[in-house]
């Protein structure tokens, strides 16, 4: 049986495979999360470059946040990574929520970066 490390890593993988084979060139909107902050990014693949990332540990959010790990940290993250991306000229991603379920801490993010601008 597999470990718990494993398992996540195998179903990362899976996710990542599936987002490059639909990505058509675009950019990925990664997204990771630990027990205390959430970090998320925007990838070009082809280039091997990051245009715009944002994270509750920035000091533009850390002092108006209570905690890093809640839903309104994901939703101010998702927010700020979508406001980098548009003065990047980065408008449509895909999404990678990685070996997370697309719920909670992800969800609030990824609905913030939808309202902030990006579309996916």
């Amino acid at each position: 049986m597999a470990s718990r490390k494993e398992a996540l890593a195998r179903r990362a993988n899976r996710v990542r495979r599936h987002i490059k084979s639909v990505a058509n060139g675009r950019p990925r909107l990664s997204v990771h999360r630990s027990s205390k902050n959430i970090y998320a990014q925007i990838i070009d693949d082809v280039a091997g470059k990051t245009l715009a990332s944002a994270s509750t540990l920035d000091k533009d959010l850390r002092g108006s946040l209570k905690t890093g790990a809640d839903t309104a940290a994901a939703a101010a993250v998702g927010k700020l990574v979508a406001e980098r991306a548009s003065k990047a000229g980065v408008t449509d991603v895909v999404f990678d929520r990685g070996a997370f379920i697309y719920h909670g801490r992800i969800k609030a993010l990824a609905e913030a970066a939808r309202e902030g601008g990006l579309t996916f």
